[in-house]
């Protein structure tokens, strides 16, 4: 039996009349770049989400630099961020001019260790940017009151997170504002490049909105320099298309985890992940950890079984950060951790068949 590690197609075909249709009407109204497509979306999504603004951009990496840019973080600045995550997270720190200093993973739920992120306080630090890993909420409750007690902004990296909940509120409804991918595999996929900004904040959402616009509200009045990230019609088109899908999406993964927890639990040598008491994790990935990692996803490949490392090397163990002078002991839980971890297949399309597969293989290699 073949299990790919993500079906795009399958979901396509769940609701196939929607995004023909969507995509249909987008290239009868010739609504390419902005429009009612891009309008409806953000108003749709807002709504749903429970926020005031949200402005789409052309991807969840420019949404992060957008609002750090906004919130004035800039050249001898410092950003707070976590160091198991995806480049985008710090390389845009890296392009305000800012440099990114990394706290470690706690032990439990691979977001950021909040008992670790003072230390890391300097006359510099502007920012903190949590990141909610996985699609399970980093604990925000310590992180609000450090940003309190230090002045410091609040973005949330919510990338892999949509719609998932700490202690019964939306993540990215917490700080100044928060960025969302919208990359084909995440739990809310366009079919392309794509993202977006939410806030509460009226003038820090203008802000954006312009920035992402050449700087200009209105076609040719530019009031500053800004860049080119404006969300693409189609994309906002099928993003429309899938929302109202979204949450049964959501139910469905967590269905899926919590039965990966009942067949998996016994199998020898695999640790599964946790989800804390304050968290409703959305499971955009399914990470298990074992110490024999490159073996087990050898054999599950031999199986038609897809696998992926979320992430294999430490943010600033990549030579991009050898300058900053980290080393695997400054983040060793981060570093002990991208060893072991290895992402199964996780997607609302899976059949509990596949499941089972995925089990009798793991089964199959704990008695090697």
């Amino acid at each position: 039996m073949k299990v790919p590690f993500v079906d795009l197609h399958a979901q396509y075909l769940s609701i196939k009349d929607d995004i023909d249709s969507a995509i249909a009407n987008v290239i009868s109204e010739t609504a390419f770049i902005g429009g009612e497509p891009v309008k409806s979306f953000e108003k749709n999504y807002a709504e749903l989400y429970g926020v005031k603004h949200c402005i789409g951009v052309a991807n969840g990496t420019d949404s992060l630099y957008i609002a750090m840019k906004m919130l004035g973080i800039g050249t001898g600045d410092e950003v707070i961020t976590v160091a198991n995550s995806w480049i985008s997270t710090s390389e845009t720190i890296g392009q305000t001019g800012a440099k990114p200093v990394f706290v470690d993973i706690e032990l439990n739920y691979f977001t950021i260790d909040v008992n670790k992120i003072e230390e890391k306080i300097t006359s510099k630090t502007k920012a903190i940017i949590p990141v909610h890993l996985y699609g399970h909420p980093a604990d925000m409750d310590p992180i609000l009151a450090l940003c309190k007690k230090h002045n410091l902004k609040l973005i949330e990296d919510c990338a892999q997170a949509h719609f998932a909940e700490y202690k019964g509120k939306r993540v990215g409804l917490f700080g100044d504002i928060a960025s969302f991918s919208f990359y084909p595999g995440k739990n809310l996929g366009a079919y392309g490049d794509a993202g977006c900004l939410i806030t509460n904040n009226d003038e820090l959402a203008l802000k954006c909105r312009r920035y992402a616009n050449h700087g200009a509200l209105v076609k040719h009045e530019h009031d500053i320099e800004g860049v080119n990230s404006r969300l693409d019609g189609l994309q906002a088109a099928i993003l429309n298309a899938k929302l109202p899908f979204i949450l049964k999406w959501t139910d469905a993964r967590r269905g899926l985890a919590n039965r990966y927890y009942d067949i998996l639990s016994d199998i020898a040598g695999i640790e599964l992940p946790s989800e804390a008491s304050y968290a409703k994790h959305v499971y955009h990935l399914f990470v298990i950890r074992c110490s024999s990692r490159d073996k087990v996803q050898k054999y599950l490949s031999e199986a038609g079984i897809g696998t992926a490392i979320h992430y294999p090397t430490p943010l600033p163990l990549m030579k991009a950060y050898t300058h900053l002078g980290y080393n695997a002991s400054t983040i060793n839980i981060t570093d002990k951790y991208s060893r072991e971890i290895l992402s199964i297949p996780m997607y609302p399309e899976l059949t509990e068949d596949m499941q089972l597969h995925v089990k009798n293989t793991l089964e199959l290699i704990s008695k090697y």
